[in-house]
This record gives structure tokens, C-alpha cells and sequence, in this order.
């Protein structure tokens, strides 16, 4: 499946499993004081896809 990671430092802190449109935490605690918006993730996938297909057509 597709995963988006957030890491700090080598260690990931947490996935976001974009299938089941949930996040995984790896540290405690972490849920409280980190807010993380999937949608907002799948968001930037299509505008990266996008951007993406511009450049290969001007290279």
C-alpha cells in the first residue's frame, strides 16, 4: 500500500497509512502535542504528481 512518513533525525515518527486514511504514531505522546491531516498529505501527492508531469514535458 502507499505509506507517507514523517521523520525527525534518521527516526521515523510516525506513517500515515493512505489507504486506510488513518495515522500510526511510533512514540508515545506524540498524538497530543502533533496534529497530522491526511487529506492534507494526499493533497500534496497530487500537487507533486502534477508539478512532476510539468517538468518531464519541458525536459
Amino acid at each position: 500500500g502507499s505509506q507517507y512518513t514523517h521523520e525527525f533525525d534518521g527516526d521515523e515518527l510516525y506513517y500515515v497509512d493512505l489507504d486506510k486514511k488513518e495515522t500510526v504514531r511510533w512514540m508515545p505522546g506524540l498524538k497530543e502535542i502533533e496534529g497530522f491531516d491526511p487529506q492534507g498529505a494526499l493533497n500534496n501527492i497530487v500537487i507533486l504528481k502534477h508539478n512532476l508531469n510539468i517538468l518531464i514535458k519541458r525536459s
